[in-house]
């Protein structure tokens, strides 16, 4: 099995260098290059072509939320993660609308650093579980000015209940454990629904399961 390429865009060399020996010390990884801001990330990235960029968001230059959009738009196959010390719900929601497959907090520790690299390259979507609660939150914040998008007949049709049930409770930041608890139902059976839901909407993440509920007004379901 081929080593996860990692290049590590951040702006603080202390900070680079202490990722960059954790990772050397993974049999699973390769650090391919790093970065100290995001326009050299950006470019570094179209080169080394890595399977995942480590990006920080508040950089000289261009931003990191500028970065992953240039990365996501001119090298699809590397997946970013975003890695940074902003709590802010809209830094959260921007970088993920512009293309990150997930969003983490510094303050998590090495394992779980090292787990969510290898879930992003397996093209799965993390966010640090402090910041779940805040997505919902930060998308109901950010309404376009019509309003939700109405869930187009062909998709809703699409879902069964089952289905648009728990696309709803994605929605509200639940995960498989919590919905199958709500729902009463295994663990195994969500995480089908969830599979099958992602395909039927040509969604590659729960992440953005979440995106499309809450801006087509599905995560408002039960309130109303």
């Amino acid at each position: 099995m081929n080593p996860i390429r990692v290049l590590i865009v951040d702006d603080h060399t202390l900070f680079r260098s202490g990722i960059k020996l954790l990772l050397q010390r993974q049999k699973d990884f390769e650090v391919v290059g790093e970065a100290g801001d995001g326009l050299e990330g950006v470019k570094r990235a179209m080169s080394l072509k890595p399977d995942v960029v480590l990006l920080d968001l508040h950089m000289p230059g261009i931003s990191g939320r500028e970065a992953v959009r240039l990365i996501s738009e001119d090298a699809p196959g590397t997946r970013v993660l975003m890695l940074t010390v902003s709590e802010d719900a809209e830094d959260l929601v921007d970088c993920l609308r512009a293309g990150a497959a997930g969003y983490l907090l510094k303050n998590i520790d090495t394992d779980y650093l090292v787990n969510a690299i290898q879930s992003v390259a397996r093209g799965e979507s993390i966010i640090s579980p402090l910041m779940t609660g805040k997505l919902v939150e930060g998308l109901r914040t950010q309404p376009k000015a019509e309003g939700p998008v109405p869930l187009v007949e062909a998709d809703r049709e699409k879902l069964t209940p089952r289905e648009r049930e728990i696309i709803t409770l994605l929605a509200r930041g639940a995960s498989n454990k919590e919905m199958a608890r709500v729902l009463n139902v295994a663990e195994s059976t969500v995480k089908i629904h969830v599979q099958s839901i992602l395909k039927k909407l040509n969604l590659t993440s729960r992440v953005q399961a979440a995106v499309y509920a809450v801006e087509h007004g599905l995560a408002l379901k039960e309130e109303q």
